[in-house]
């Protein structure tokens, strides 16, 4: 899709957004920067999620006016960012975010215009200020690139966005080759607005994906973190996953995993995955409380499973000590991948140990375990695995879920049932030495 220096401008009669279903903070944002001699619009997914009949989660706006000047027009405005400086401002909780209208990162420097490239055309640093006819041409997607005027309340439409909105199509803005080496995170954001919007990603858009995958592997792991939450914190992880593994990007996300389900794609392992993006997808519909913590203890279960018996055979390791060692090896080979951070690790460390204490359940164990932060965590991780095909657990399962029901007098019944099962599992045994032979 290429952008026209003529824009199809449909008026306020034709595309049916009412004023009212906008944030009154942003439209507060265009006022202030209009009567402050600036151009400013409403763009991107705002302007397209209306339009699909959604509630848009931001409000975004762009303007003629540069960062410094934005912030000399708000009080409440903070800059960020170092490869794109953008303007928050900042009402309460929501946040407006303003950014200047880019222009071609091959535009000649200036003390406003800094732009710098990697080896492989990725963007490092694009402070690159224009029109808005260029700006337009910088969007990713041609649904990203509506404009919503406050001068006559019409939208500016310079890629063909509201044809490929009635086509449901994901199209990229210029090559798209070209446009993912500028930032490989666009082949995220193409398969994340394809299932988000119910979407077809169009034939010239999706031709380059697995080609050009990997590079991925050149996006900083903390970026990435970002983005994978986007992914599958969004109630559409389940088809999120089976596009990305269709598109060769998960491997750059979850090389271990990947490889581990190449080679048994119809076994256990997809089958446990999917079911966990399944029950994450209905729990978030369902408005229900999601940890990240749980997600990443299940993307990497089975390359955590995969180190321990290697640490087992390599090293001679017991079964605990090449456990724990492996957590720590698979948890620092993921963060050269995605960073995640340690309220999320310290998580599924939590989620891994109590597997191996979930059929330790004599005396006081049972209850101590409950006690836990993350028990209940643990529990739906075994319930999943269950789920996924492991039947040997069913029993396990089903005590666990029969205690969890009873008050304290049913529990202690069902402790008492076990007998002495389990009793001295885990306890040393001590050596009864001969006795020394008395000295003569």
């Amino acid at each position: 899709t290429q952008v026209s220096a003529q824009p199809l401008i449909v008026g306020r009669n034709e595309h049916g957004i009412s004023r009212k279903q906008f944030s009154p903070n942003a439209i507060k944002v265009l006022y202030r920067l209009k009567d402050g001699g600036f151009d400013a619009y409403l763009v991107g997914g705002c302007i397209r999620d209306i339009l699909l009949g959604q509630q848009p989660k931001d409000f975004d706006v762009v303007t003629n006016a540069t960062p410094d000047q934005v912030k000399k027009l708000f009080r409440n405005c903070r800059l960020i960012g170092r490869r794109f400086r953008l303007a928050h401002i900042v009402f309460g909780r929501e946040i407006i975010e303003v950014a200047t209208m880019r222009g071609h990162h091959e535009a000649p420097e200036d003390k406003n215009q800094i732009s710098q490239s990697s080896d492989q055309g990725q963007l490092l640093r694009d402070n690159v200020f224009g029109s808005i006819e260029e700006d337009a041409e910088r969007r990713d997607f041609s649904i990203n690139a509506l404009y919503y005027s406050i001068n006559d309340f019409s939208i500016h439409d310079y890629a063909n966005g509201l044809a490929a909105i009635n086509a449901r199509q994901i199209e990229m803005i210029g090559d798209p080759a070209t446009r993912y080496r500028e930032d490989p995170v666009r082949m995220l954001r193409a398969v994340r607005f394809a299932t988000k919007l119910d979407m077809s990603i169009a034939p010239a858009t999706e031709q380059p994906l697995n080609e050009l995958a990997s590079l991925l592997d050149n996006i900083p792991a903390a970026r990435l973190f970002e983005e994978t939450l986007k992914l599958f914190l969004n109630g559409k992880a389940e088809a999120n996953f089976l596009m990305l593994r269709k598109y060769g990007l998960f491997k750059s996300l979850f090389p271990a995993l990947d490889s581990i389900l190449d080679s048994n794609p119809d076994g256990l392992e997809f089958a446990l995955i999917q079911q966990m993006f399944r029950n994450t997808d209905e729990r978030i519909n369902a408005e229900k409380k999601v940890t990240p913590a749980f997600i990443f203890a299940a993307l990497l279960w089975f390359p955590l499973l995969q180190i321990t018996k290697a640490l087992q055979e390599q090293e001679q390791l017991s079964e605990y000590d090449a456990f724990a060692q492996g957590m720590n090896k698979v948890l620092s080979d993921n963060a050269q991948h995605i960073a995640v951070p340690k309220r999320f690790t310290l998580g599924a460390r939590d989620i891994w140990h109590i597997q191996h204490r979930l059929d330790k359940r004599s005396g006081q164990r049972a209850y101590r375990l409950t006690q836990q932060p993350r028990f209940k965590a643990a529990y739906d991780f075994l319930l999943l695995r269950v789920q996924a095909g492991e039947k040997q657990h069913q029993q396990l399962v089903n005590w666990w879920t029969d205690y969890l029901k009873q008050d304290i007098n049913g529990q202690k019944e069902l402790v008492k049932a076990l007998g002495t099962q389990g009793a001295t599992k885990g306890r040393r045994r001590t050596r009864r030495r001969s006795p020394k032979p008395a000295a003569e």
